[in-house]
């Protein structure tokens, strides 16, 4: 079935794209990546993948304006190279977060990324867990968009949690954890939160009951944990026991593991889709890997089979 299939990566998560290599069977594609003196970009690709089925994995992680010209330049790269179809593998979109005109005269990036990547080269998408569901409309390529819920579901199953309440950080992501909650067969309540800048949130009331429960904080994303741990101080004033905490995206940027460590959460839960450093693996930290559900959706993409079916 690799025969015709050939998988590349840039520089934003290695380990992630060596490891869903290894799913598939197959090693990871040769690309020679460098800078040259005046800071260009230089891609070339090792080895031959004329009509060739071709999936590049990126995030989109810190320096993310370099790991974006990098996708771009591979995408560009591969089709010069007359590769039949090219497929963006994205496991973090963090312009999913730029998704609406919600201030004057700024641009909606994330509409915006998603045409370079056609413009780049890309035939069609794979992400997961985009920060807001209507990005996926950004995109005129076919997008599949995957999500890490039934992983951290399957994680908190296996703790043997009693008496648990899922907990949505915002009433906008409300239907998501429900989602969660509905995995686990538990409850859900949501706290009504007010971002007022980039850095600093206003949290308001809990809608539900988190009384004498232990309590699973779900999200997309945490990435300086101030939302997070403003969700935590409000369920512990509503009487929950204790708290964890399930993301997809583990950004953890800024004063992020500080306020983790110093918070009284008791583990954090979070995927493979972006690399987290040594440095950050402390004891309350869990990363699970992703690598197997994406090396199935990129089988099934390949093969022409369903990717929705993974997830009924």
């Amino acid at each position: 079935m690799t025969d015709n299939l050939r998988v590349f990566c840039g520089g934003s998560n290695p380990a992630l794209a060596t490891e869903i290599c290894q799913h598939l069977g197959m090693p990871l594609g040769e690309v020679t990546i460098k800078r040259f003196s005046n800071d260009n970009i230089y891609v070339q690709i090792q080895e031959n993948v004329r009509e060739r089925d071709v999936f590049v994995i990126q995030s989109f992680t810190t320096p993310v304006s370099d790991h974006i010209l990098e996708l771009l330049i591979l995408l560009d790269a591969l089709r010069s190279a007359s590769a039949r179809r090219i497929t963006a593998v994205i496991p973090y979109f963090s312009y999913s977060r730029s998704d609406k005109k919600d201030h004057p005269r700024i641009s909606i990036a994330g509409r915006l990324m998603a045409d370079l990547l056609k413009t780049a080269g890309a035939n069609r998408v794979l992400t997961m867990n985009l920060h807001a569901d209507q990005v996926h409309g950004f995109f005129s390529v076919p997008t599949d968009h995957l999500t890490a819920v039934p992983v951290l579901a399957q994680y908190f199953l296996s703790q043997g949690i009693e008496n648990a309440v899922a907990v949505a950080p915002d009433a906008g992501h409300a239907k998501r954890v429900g989602i969660f909650a509905e995995g686990m067969r538990i409850p859900m309540a949501f706290v009504d939160k007010r971002r007022l800048d980039d850095l600093h949130v206003r949290m308001g009331s809990l809608i539900g009951n988190v009384e004498g429960k232990n309590v699973i904080v779900f999200d997309d994303e945490i990435a300086a944990a101030s939302s997070m741990v403003g969700t935590v101080e409000t369920v512990l004033r509503e009487g929950a026991k204790k708290v964890y905490v399930g993301v997809t995206h583990g950004v953890l940027c800024g004063p992020a593991m500080e306020r983790i460590s110093a918070s009284p959460i008791e583990r954090v839960v979070v995927t493979n889709t972006v690399a987290v450093p040594p440095e950050k693996r402390i004891e309350k930290l869990e990363v699970l890997s992703v690598a197997p559900l994406f090396a199935e959706a990129i089988k099934r993409i390949h093969s022409g089979e369903s990717v929705g079916a993974l997830f009924a």
